[in-house]
């Protein structure tokens, strides 16, 4: 098959590796500048052909293979067949349409679309762009998401920090009005184009419906309860007896009780500081059958891991002191450069410190629409430990 005639960008390197990220040390700078987000060749050190993928000379993952089949160009036909293929496993395989309205639809990498992040939310398909080259197609990729979804409307973005890093200007089309998901039956607010970007993390759906049979009749604390999935599946669907949910961020909580009322659910939510409130409720003999842990993400600089580690660490064993003996506690962990192996470490150092015993019911992640490659761990960046605690 004749293709269109691409620039080749050339490698330091033999390519021994099936990873679609290449960094720009590995990478020998063209000869004429390519805007960011060019389609190219990719040739190893040797002119052999590698894959085809795009290239942003700005940014530290300076290529990003999509393609190692010669015959397969990067267009509209080459998005089709990847969208619809990741469209076909949220509905057909895994069957989330009879669940809920709110999935994950493309996950990156997981997706064979380095890149790029699509989320369902009912009527509104919000697009997050992590590189360059999808900004660029995202005509195209609205067109081949309508197939799917003729009936839904598009919000998209890039966190500043990317937009930095790939150097490319993402203005947001004007948010949609907020509306509302329904998740195993139970019903949230998402406001996608608010601080929080949609309000809502599809992630969690799994385990928050694992962690809601552990709740009838029991007293759940969730701390950085965000906008309240945990805690409305805890009195919804688990029936607990009392729900406390924790969070700094004052809009966060004014949108937890929306969550809340939507669904009947009497959940007492606090706007503190999670360090201290325990400290302040703990001397007091305070203790609840089940504790959710579930902070934000902890840092994005490999540099800092060691902190992100330390901050784990101090949440934990405190968190560790609210739960009664034999009580369930599930702590999360979204920071993706910290691995499940650190992760689960630290919660190991953290209850030797509070003088507790952990349990391990299961660890878990993201659900099954956040698949991963083995070999592109990166994207497996959710680690959700179940334990009961003696």
């Amino acid at each position: 098959m004749d293709l269109p005639s691409l620039p080749q960008v050339r490698l330091k390197i033999a390519r021994r590796s099936g990873h679609p990220w290449i960094f720009q040390k590995m990478v020998e700078k063209p000869a004429t500048r390519l805007p960011g987000g060019t389609v190219v060749d990719i040739l190893d050190r040797d002119g052999q052909w590698v894959g085809r993928g795009f290239y942003n000379g700005h940014s530290r993952i300076s290529l990003r293979v999509l393609t190692t089949d010669r015959n397969e160009a990067i267009d509209a036909e080459f998005l089709n067949n990847r969208l619809g293929r990741a469209v076909a496993l949220r509905r057909d395989w895994l069957g989330l349409d009879a669940v809920t309205d709110a999935y994950r639809l493309v996950h990156s990498e997981g997706d064979g679309l380095s890149g790029l992040v699509v989320d369902r939310f009912g009527s509104t398909i919000v697009l997050e762009f992590f590189s360059a080259g999808f900004w660029r197609l995202r005509t195209a990729l609205q067109e081949a998401l309508s197939v799917h979804y003729p009936e839904c409307r598009f919000y998209w973005f890039a966190e500043e920090h990317v937009q930095k890093q790939e150097s490319f200007d993402c203005r947001p089309p004007e948010p949609p009005p907020p509306g509302t998901i329904t998740e195993h039956g139970v019903r949230f607010r998402v406001a996608p184009g608010s601080k929080h970007k949609t309000g809502f993390f599809v992630d969690q759906r799994d385990n928050r419906k694992l962690l809601a049979g552990f709740c009838k009749d029991r007293r759940v604390l969730d701390l950085c309860c965000n906008t309240g999935g945990f805690s409305v599946y805890a009195k919804a669907l688990g029936r607990a007896a009392e729900v406390i949910g924790v969070d700094l961020d004052e809009e966060a909580i004014g949108l937890a009780k929306q969550n809340a009322n939507a669904n009947q659910a009497q959940v007492r939510f606090v706007q503190a500081d999670l360090f201290a409130w325990l400290r302040d409720i703990l001397p007091s003999g305070q203790r609840f059958d089940v504790v959710v842990l579930d902070p934000s993400k902890q840092t994005r600089d490999r540099e800092a891991i060691d902190l992100a580690l330390k901050r784990y660490g101090d949440m934990n064993r405190l968190a560790l002191q609210a739960v009664a003996p034999g009580g369930i506690f599930l702590t999360c962990s979204c920071t993706g450069l910290v691995s499940e192996e650190m992760f689960v470490d630290t919660v190991r150092r953290s209850a030797w410190q509070a003088g507790r015993t952990l349990q391990v019911l299961k660890v878990s992640g993201a659900g099954a629409d956040h698949p991963f490659l083995l070999h592109v761990p990166e994207g497996r960046y959710l680690k959700a430990v179940f334990c009961r605690v003696e």
